[in-house]
Order: structure tokens, then sequence, then C-alpha cells
């Protein structure tokens, strides 16, 4: 047989595996957010919110989560998360509804669950602050793969905290699918929340 029929025949097998690839590809969602489906952390907590109710993922189901770690005396990063969060949801239109926004308080010293409710109401009401008890706070966050660490400041209270600021986003399944990184943009979250609320 010919080398050029057989270099032929590859040519047009190769070639069609390769549509057929690329057809597979089409159908898998293209995010923004980095893409940890099927890692083994951030797949869980049991955290009490701001009324003092109890919260775990399964409470969330039919939703996607965004869930942020951070401190309502953050002057810059926080806020600027939040209100993209907040911005994201807007954007989602009637899709809003099903796109739940947490803040998980790494400061539980200062963080009282007053202070957080108000912090939420600040960016939407429908938001929900959680926290853990102090000494289980180190745990959850190792879980998280978060980072945070006290910073002394001139008096006892006025002291900051270095952390982690990107934010986690589960789907309405409540699995763990996205890493959003901080300064991704509120259209970048949106869109992302929209392909998995489509992808169910």
């Amino acid at each position: 047989m010919p080398s050029t029929y057989l270099n032929r025949r590859h040519a047009l097998v190769w070639g069609a595996s390769a549509l057929a690839l690329a057809a597979c590809g089409e159908n898998k969602p293209a995010f923004t957010g980095i893409d940890i489906t099927g890692a083994d952390y951030a797949t869980g907590f049991t955290l009490t919110d701001h009324n003092g109710q109890p919260r775990t993922l399964a409470d969330f189901q039919g939703k996607a989560v965004v869930i942020f770690f951070g401190f309502t005396q953050c002057p810059d990063v926080c806020p600027t998360s939040l209100g993209e969060l907040a911005e994201a949801r807007r954007l989602l239109g009637a899709d809003g509804e099903r796109l739940q926004g947490l803040f998980v308080s790494i400061d539980p010293e200062r963080d009282t669950p007053e202070i957080m409710k108000a912090y939420m109401v600040n960016f939407d009401p429908s938001f929900l602050a959680l926290y853990a008890a102090p000494d289980a706070l180190p745990e959850l966050a190792k879980s998280y793969r978060i980072y945070y660490k006290k910073v002394p400041g001139s008096t006892p209270t006025s002291y900051t905290m270095d952390h982690s600021a990107g934010s986690y986003v589960y789907d309405a399944k409540g699995r763990v699918r996205l890493y959003h990184r901080y300064g991704s943009g509120a259209q970048a979250l949106a869109d992302d929340v929209k392909r998995l609320l489509n992808d169910e």
C-alpha cells in the first residue's frame, strides 16, 4: 500500500479525532474563575450565621453559593469583594435570587453577630455573615486553605488582619467548583455563576 495513502488515511483519522475532541470541548463551560471541581478542600462547613442560626452548605441547595473570608473592619479588600458580589447578583437579574453570598469572619474578637448583620445590609440584605468559635477558626481556615494573621496596631483593639482575598464558588448541588481571585470583577463572577446555574 503506497505510503502517501497511509499518510492521508492517518491525517483523516487524526483530523476526525481532533474534531470529535473539539466538539466535546464545546460542551464544557469556559469559566473565568479557576476551575477546582473535585477539590478535596473547601468542601463544606458547619457555622453560625449572624441571626444565631446554624448553617451548612445543605441549607442553600438549589442556589449557587459564593463564600468569602474577611473581617468587618477591613478597609479595602473585603468591602470591594462584597460590593462586587452584590453587583454580580444584580447583573444576574431574575437568577440573582439563586445566588447566596456568605461572609466568614476571621476576626471573632470584634465581629459580633450584631456588627456582622449591620455590615451585610450595606451590601445586600440577603447575604449572611458566618462565624466560628475562636478555637475552631484555625481548623476551618486550614480546610479552606485560607491564610489569616493578626497584625498589631497602636492600641490593643486597633489591630488589622492580613488574609487571603479570593472567593470560593459552589454550584446548586453544593459542590465546590471555582476559585475567584480578588479583583476578578462583578461581570466575570456573574457570568460564571450563570454558567453553573445553567449546567445543572
